[in-house]
């Protein structure tokens, strides 16, 4: 009987942190990121959420090696990223939270200068995604709409037909027909098994796109699962309907079951986990119907949030 064949992660991070020096003469540290663990594998897209400062770009940067850890390492195709060998950085597609592009240069001497300095062409690729995009490639940079500079990110970033894509807010100033095109390539990318990680605000955009989400607060992971296992997690507002009206101390002690409030003859609370506890104790109080509301992301990421020490 053969062994099981362990697939390597695209993407391994372990126990990384990160700290600054900051104060008068460096003597202040201050946390960026705090022992950090996740993988991503081929086909992911792994959608990071956090707010403001909580240490996203911090993670990107450290994976792509553009910051040396403080503790910790981050592998990408199994190279150490703070390692001598650069060669994984060809295989990989970034757009920055603040794309710096050059603006005394035109789109299309922009994107030569990269497709040169990665050792390939991919002119073929380019058109394509210039046109789906609609991005002509004669203006000169500096003369670019943020939109339209974000088009270029895009493009240098998925031309070359890269195995990871790293994409921290790629969506910033664009119209939605182009945010459409972007959910088109993201899934052209997951269909090839590339690997995405992808750091939006856009919670409806993270919801539409990622495979799994990995929540940052406060410098430390809170959490990664996938869709289905976030949203058991957090609370999902019920409405239950009797016969008759029934007091909301009815619920009061139920596994999973929080702030029951009773109306007439519904009773609706919120409920964390397996919904079977409340529908028993419910049945046995005359039950005649149920509306359940499922959480979007963003009410997911907030219960994460608020949650967290």
């Amino acid at each position: 009987m053969g062994s099981v064949r362990r697939v390597s992660p695209v993407v391994e991070v372990e126990h990384l942190s990160k700290t600054y020096a900051s104060g008068f003469l460096g003597r202040s540290r201050s946390r960026g990121v705090d022992d950090v663990s996740f993988t991503a594998h081929r086909g992911d897209v792994v959608g990071l959420l956090g707010p403001n400062g909580s240490g996203k770009t911090t993670i990107i940067r450290t994976l792509l090696g553009l910051l040396r850890p403080t503790g910790g390492t981050a592998r990408v195709f199994g190279a150490d990223v703070a390692g001598a060998d650069p060669s994984w950085r060809a295989r990989t597609g970034y757009v920055p939270g603040e794309p710096g592009l050059y603006g005394t240069m035109r789109v299309g001497d922009y994107l030569d200068l990269l497709a040169g300095l990665r050792g390939g062409d991919g002119s073929r690729r380019r058109s394509e995604l210039c046109e789906r995009l609609g991005l002509r490639e004669e203006g000169r940079i500096s003369q670019l709409s943020k939109g339209t500079r974000q088009k270029v990110a895009l493009v240098q970033a998925f031309m070359h037909d890269p195995d990871l894509l790293v994409l921290d807010e790629p969506t910033s100033g664009l119209d939605p027909i182009v945010q459409r095109e972007f959910d088109a390539m993201i899934d052209g990318c997951r269909a090839r098994g590339a690997t995405v990680l992808l750091s939006s605000h856009v919670m409806a955009e993270v919801e539409r796109l990622a495979t799994r989400v990995a929540v940052v607060h406060r410098g430390r992971l809170a959490l990664v699962d996938d869709m289905e296992g976030l949203r058991s997690r957090a609370p999902r507002r019920i409405d239950l309907e009797f016969a008759a009206p029934v007091p909301a101390s009815a619920l009061v002690g139920v596994e999973g079951v929080r702030d029951v409030v009773a109306s007439r003859t519904v009773l609706s609370c919120r409920v964390v986990g397996s919904e079977a506890p409340l529908l028993r104790a419910a049945l046995e109080l005359g039950l005649v119907g149920v509306q359940s509301r499922e959480q979007s992301l963003e009410e997911v990421f907030l219960s994460v949030v608020d949650g967290s020490p």
